[in-house]
């Protein structure tokens, strides 16, 4: 008996939770249509459109026929950029008796998203007055996307006039903006968003990507973060986190924000994009595969999809595919030099030797091109036939970089890169393509003419001010260069940008100016592989051996061991450091891989004298001067040696002859030695 009363009470009980589990649950879940309607309307206002569309949904569902609860889950969705469900919702209102009238600037945004451009135009141009500005907005976007970039501008100014204060029109047009170049522009657009509205989701995320460029990485963190606090399962500011971070170095952190990105929208095609950029960097490329497959087709298009399915099936032997990628790419971005030299080495393993040549000439052009692309380009040439032409870009190769002009050759004539830019006098390409041509040809004051004339019409343009300091870096006028420098990195601060303000610093003697520059890129670009390089060398001449070391291994662990000089740098800095063994491998290694280049040859030769070699290091030293013979710092370095070798004779006689050269720096400790050989 005693167990069947506790049998029937737990019973009782339960069957009490259970209904009043079931009346909360209604009360929760079960809102009345006009009930969710005002929620979703306070949570678009809000700048939360995941939860304006929940809530939309459910009046929906509650009522299927109320037209007006279609059109807020409508406006939910283009909040969201589903402009395929927007258009779909839209529809249904329509069904349900909204007035058609209501319609078309809805409808001219649900078809932008869909990337129907023209369509959006037409279906705007039919808004009545009410939605003009709304409609005008959608307009400029869907001009803009269609490259018609004077119209869209036309129509953002009308846009602004009608409802200055609307700050959707303003993030608008802060985003056309940032698409023409025009960071001041962008930047005083995201600046009037937030005036208006200091919690508004998109702009948030365009001032974020605005400090990602003016700033640097780890300075656009905290406003991707306050727009996450609007709407924490926004997909456009979760992507662009994740992106951060992982740009930043901070692998885990972006990894757990791509997961929030899939748990917002399972299989996304950004989120595993990343995920696979993550995997490919920290070298398996098996995963990276495996998870780009999954994307599908949703971003095959994209210029880093391109770029990164081109390298992993090049990695792979896939070599077809890797050239039909990688063209795919350079129709998109014909200067994109990485891409151009993956499609060659591709085209090279395919057997394609002259259509790879052909493709790299553009880049072997330059007087600094890289040594890989170099190779690359003897070896091509090497194949087809062309033995002393491939022998000169070897030992282009096996030299040191010089500096040099940074504008790539072209094929037409200057008469007609000429007339093309007398025709598109608002066109950037036809003046930058005039540029180079002028370049290539050897006529810099010319080239310096135009490239004033372009970054005076150009002010918060940062590439048309980094043209201008190009050409008087050209011109031999590093001071002021820096002036015209400084705009450019006032407005976009990227790694171009820094080294280039870092080179004219150096070359107008402001060295201490220039550790600054690169300290402070640094601190906001933690994994830049052209900042790490710039801030090693410099550690190195400084005597910070140390820091070279954990520099340059942070760029070892990046590129892998087949760089000839950073193995031959990180054979300094581990000399300096007093780990000889360590440097005696590395130096020798370097030597392996570039037995030809003199700055390699180089430090080989002062790791063994660092080792006590003397004999070696004055055989690899002499080398090094005969690669270079030119080179001072190298007569002072083989001056040492025979000095501790007791040639003393050899050492005072270089000594004696460095003593006149202006241009050797270490006059006093030579002058201090010369004494001791007497």
């Amino acid at each position: 008996m005693r167990r069947l009363i506790v049998i029937l009470l737990a019973l009782a009980a339960f069957g009490g939770a259970v209904v009043a589990w079931f009346h909360l649950g209604s009360g929760a879940s079960q809102l009345d249509a006009r009930t969710a309607m005002a929620r979703s309307a306070a949570a678009l206002k809000a700048h939360d459109a995941t939860s304006a569309r929940d809530f939309a949904a459910a009046a929906v569902r509650e009522e299927p026929s109320l037209a007006t609860a279609h059109l807020a889950l409508a406006r939910a969705m283009l909040a969201l950029g589903d402009g395929v469900g927007a258009e779909a919702e839209i529809q249904r209102a329509l069904d349900s008796g909204a007035d058609p009238k209501l319609l078309p600037h809805l409808r001219a945004h649900a078809l932008l998203l869909q990337g129907q451009a023209q369509k959006a135009v037409d279906e705007a141009g039919k808004a009545s007055s009410p939605f003009r500005a709304y409609a005008l907005r959608i307009r400029g976007r869907a001009l803009a996307a269609g490259g018609n970039w004077q119209a869209a501008d036309n129509a953002f100014d009308e846009a602004v006039k009608l409802a200055p204060g609307d700050p959707d029109i303003w993030s608008d047009r802060g985003r056309f903006r940032l698409a023409t170049g025009d960071m001041l522009g962008a930047n005083e657009a995201a600046q009037r968003v937030l005036q208006l509205d200091p919690n508004h989701l998109d702009g948030l995320v365009l001032r974020a990507e605005l400090v990602r460029s003016q700033y640097g990485l780890v300075a656009a963190l905290p406003w991707f973060e306050a727009a996450l606090k609007r709407d924490s399962r926004s997909l456009v500011a979760l992507v662009e986190y994740a992106a951060t971070l992982g740009e930043a170095g901070r692998t885990v952190d972006a990894l757990a924000a791509t997961r929030r990105v899939l748990a917002v929208q399972p299989n996304s095609p950004q989120a595993l994009y990343l995920q696979s950029v993550i995997a490919a960097r920290a070298g398996n490329p098996a995963l990276a595969q495996a998870l780009l497959a999954k994307t599908g087709t949703a971003i095959d298009t994209l210029p880093g999809t391109l770029l990164l399915k081109g390298a992993l099936d090049l990695q792979s032997g896939e070599y077809e595919q890797a050239i039909t990628k990688l063209k795919a790419l350079l129709d998109q971005q014909p200067l994109n030099m990485p891409a151009h030299k993956l499609l060659a080495a591709a085209m090279l393993r395919r057997g394609s030797a002259e259509a790879a040549t052909s493709l790299l000439r553009p880049v072997t052009a330059l007087s600094g091109a890289d040594s890989y692309a170099l190779l690359l380009a003897a070896r091509g040439l090497e194949r087809s036939g062309d033995r002393d032409g491939a022998a000169s870009l070897i030992d282009r190769s096996l030299a040191p970089t010089a500096p040099g002009t940074r504008a790539f050759t072209v094929d037409d004539s200057l008469e007609t890169l000429s007339a093309q830019a007398d025709q598109r006098p608002g066109d950037p390409a036809a003046q930058v393509a005039l540029l180079r041509g002028l370049y290539t040809a050897g006529d810099n004051a010319h080239a310096l003419a135009n490239a004033q004339r372009i970054a005076a019409a150009n002010q918060s343009v940062p590439s048309a001010q980094l043209l201008l300091g190009d050409a008087l870096m050209l011109a031999g006028r590093p001071n002021d260069a820096l002036t015209t420098y400084r705009r450019a990195a006032g407005l976009r601060f990227d790694a171009p940008t820094m080294s280039r303000l870092v080179e004219a610093l150096g070359a107008a003697g402001k060295n201490q100016e220039a550790v600054n520059v690169l300290g402070l890129f640094l601190s906001q670009n933690p994994m830049n592989l052209t900042a790490l390089r710039l801030s090693a060398r410099s550690q190195l001449r400084a005597g910070e051996y140390a820091a070279a070391m954990n520099t340059l291994e942070q760029v070892r662990s990046q590129i892998g061991d087949g760089d000839a000089v950073l193995n031959a740098e990180l054979a300094l800095a581990y000399a300096g450091a007093g780990a000889t063994n360590e440097a005696q491998e590395l130096g020798e290694a370097a030597y392996a891989l570039a037995p030809a280049n003199p700055l390699v040859v180089e430090a080989f030769g002062w790791v063994l004298y660092q080792a006590g070699d003397l004999a070696h290091a004055a055989e690899l030293t002499r080398k090094a001067l005969r690669l270079a013979p030119d080179a001072p710092d190298l007569r002072w370095q083989l001056a040492q040696i025979y000095a501790d070798a007791g040639d003393k004779s050899q050492a005072s006689a270089l000594i004696q002859a460095l003593l006149t050269d202006r241009r050797f720096t270490r006059r006093a400790e030579a002058a201090a030695l010369l004494p001791r050989l007497r």
